[in-house]
């Protein structure tokens, strides 16, 4: 049975108990190894996420963040709001002395992907995970580009109509450009472009990306061995993530796809745009915790 664990764990709170938030609060429960999840912020005290929250032994508050940022023992706050709402948040998070590892595509702060830079994160105030489409894909367009010269990659992130929610819908902006300058910044692109696609077929579809690289005189072996090696790693910590399509190549241009089925933890298994987030987010919160308590990064 589930339940919050007190001990000699680092501290963490969650900011947005919706669909994300609640995936997120079951993947700490269950399974992070160094952190105790002790407070959980909405808006809505009659929500599910709360509701939930409280039943499983987490303080809760519907009337602000000010208890929370007030406990000075809460080290690291995940943000599972909006874009928006993260802006007017990290100001806060940082005045009070918190780590911020942000869901949502604000862009603010470090841009993190796990498997590509994740050492860096134990060192940022204010974490991004960029975005689901580049949590999927930013690995392989970097496993690409540490072979080759990646001149221009592109990445069409599909997911089911059904898991993206209104704020994925709100957020479509913040989305390609934010997953745009990733793959430049992370992946090693000279240049990067993104778009993200709904698609409403029933039953829905699991989420399923397709990278595009330009590279000059590609070595086959060299990017196939390299992008089957990040496969395995993001697989580490989200078991859901396939190689669906070995890297083929035309000319001068590379492709392959990856597919992402979700754990099933609070969300359904064709979410993977969703779980692929709140894995990222749990994989470098306990990175993170792990750190604060002297016990170098998690294992």
């Amino acid at each position: 049975q589930l339940a919050v664990k007190p001990g000699r764990l680092g501290r963490v709170a969650i900011v947005g108990p919706g669909n994300i938030g609640i995936d997120l609060m079951l993947k700490i429960l269950k399974r992070s190894r160094f952190m105790e999840l002790a407070f959980v912020v909405g808006i809505d005290p009659a929500s599910e996420g709360l509701r939930m929250a409280a039943e499983l032994g987490c303080r809760t508050s519907a009337t602000g963040m000010e208890e929370m940022l007030a406990d000075t023992t809460i080290r690291i706050v995940f943000e599972a709001t909006s874009a928006k709402a993260h802006l007017a948040n990290a100001p806060r998070y940082r005045a009070f002395g918190k780590k911020a590892i942000d869901l949502t595509p604000a862009s603010v702060g470090l841009a993190i992907v796990p498997a590509v830079n994740g050492a860096m994160a134990a060192g940022a105030d204010v974490i991004s995970l960029v975005t689901c489409g580049g949590q999927a894909t930013i690995p392989i367009v970097e496993a690409i580009s540490s072979v080759e010269e990646v001149d221009y990659a592109e990445i069409v992130a599909t997911i089911a109509s059904r898991s993206a929610g209104p704020g994925t819908r709100q957020n479509i902006d913040e989305f390609t450009h934010t997953t745009a300058r990733a793959i430049e910044g992370i992946g090693g692109a000279h240049r990067g472009k993104a778009i993200i696609l709904l698609n409403p077929a029933e039953p829905p579809i699991l989420m399923r990306n397709t990278i595009y690289a330009s590279v000059k005189d590609p070595d086959l072996g060299r990017i196939s061995e390299s992008v089957r090696r990040r496969v395995r790693e993001i697989q580490g910590y989200v078991p859901g993530y396939e190689l669906i399509l070995e890297p083929t190549f035309d000319g001068e241009k590379v492709c392959t796809m990856i597919q992402v089925r979700g754990a099933g933890d609070y969300l359904p298994a064709y979410a993977g745009n969703l779980d692929i987030m709140t894995s990222a987010a749990l994989r470098i919160g306990d990175d993170c915790a792990a750190v604060m308590l002297g016990k170098g990064r998690a294992p």
